[in-house]
């Protein structure tokens, strides 16, 4: 199982994150990311015989690394579902804690045919779930050169996202863009080569969000966890950009995705979480060293009030 994790996904602050989540031995936790399992197969190391492991995860690889444990239930789907699904098992209201990495998977990037990478020339995809209709290319092919344009800066963050944009529209007059190979083709001349990876890496991740629709996902699954837990119990989410982490800050602190702070008569923050960690946790310069790809995740927790 180990040598399949590292083909898959190294786990990113395992340590911190289990330790946030303060597990109690027979209680109840949801991994809303399985992926590889690093993370769920840590929980189940602190849990005993009473204790129950749900694991969320829509892609179809994912359920190559299900344990054969029986505390253990894996629920194929997308986490924006989480509330339904929980509340089938019958333990809505009853779960102790709650974790999301919300990284794309090593496993995604080295693939070249789910095109979540510009390393690798293979179809413009980047469905998460494969039985999903909407992909890479069809947005490439269908969107106006505003709407690329707000995508492009909004979850791309990238400075040139409009003349990105036109570039796109001009091109697929001519010839369809349907590879990842012919989008950097496209986009090339705009980008800045004295950061050119970081700006691609930008490009493919905003077209990765839109695909997979993945902040409107982020905030049902939070608006959901608020419910699911208990009182007491713990919600510790993993973000990779600033997109999410504000987002989930937010949240935290607040209660709302806006960051508005409401007050009751006494002063006090009216929100139904509190956060545990006031400062973000990050990686170590050791871990950034071994699993390069952690460099930019953030660790927050809260706990249920």
């Amino acid at each position: 199982m180990e040598e399949k994790e590292v083909c898959y996904h190294v786990p990113v602050m395992l340590h911190e994150s289990l330790e946030g989540l303060d597990i109690q031995p027979s209680g109840v936790y949801v991994d809303v990311t399985f992926g590889g399992g690093g993370h769920s197969r840590e929980i189940l190391n602190r849990l005993n015989d009473e204790g129950e492991l749900y694991g969320f995860d829509q892609d179809a690889d994912a359920e190559k690394n299900i344990p054969a444990d029986s505390r253990f239930v894996f629920v194929r789907s997308n986490f924006r579902y989480l509330y339904n699904f929980m509340r089938y098992h019958g333990v809505a209201g009853e779960v102790d804690g709650l974790l999301a990495d919300l990284g794309v998977s090593s496993h995604h990037f080295d693939d070249k045919d789910r095109g979540f990478s510009f390393r690798f020339d293979g179809a413009l995809d980047m469905r998460m779930n494969r039985r999903a209709r909407t992909t890479a290319a069809d947005i490439i092919e269908s969107y106006t050169q505003e709407q690329l344009s707000d995508i492009f800066y909004l979850y791309g963050e990238l400075r040139s996202a409009r003349k990105i944009a036109g570039a796109v529209v001009s091109a697929r007059r001519v010839q369809k863009i349907d590879t990842t190979t012919r989008l950097v083709e496209v986009v090339s001349p705009y980008i800045d080569k004295r950061q050119e990876k970081k700006e691609l890496a930008q490009l493919f991740q905003a077209l990765r969000i839109e695909v997979n629709q993945e902040m409107e996902a982020l905030r049902r699954m939070l608006l959901s966890a608020c419910e699911l837990v208990r009182p007491g119990g713990r919600i510790a989410i993993l973000t990779y950009h600033s997109l999410e982490d504000r987002l989930v800050k937010n949240f935290f602190k607040t209660g709302n995705f806006e960051g508005r702070v409401e007050k009751d008569f006494f002063g006090r923050i009216e929100s139904p979480l509190r956060p545990v960690n006031n400062k973000v946790i990050v990686p170590d310069d050791d871990e950034v060293i071994r699993n390069p790809r952690a460099r930019s995740a953030k660790l927050r927790i809260a706990e249920k009030l």
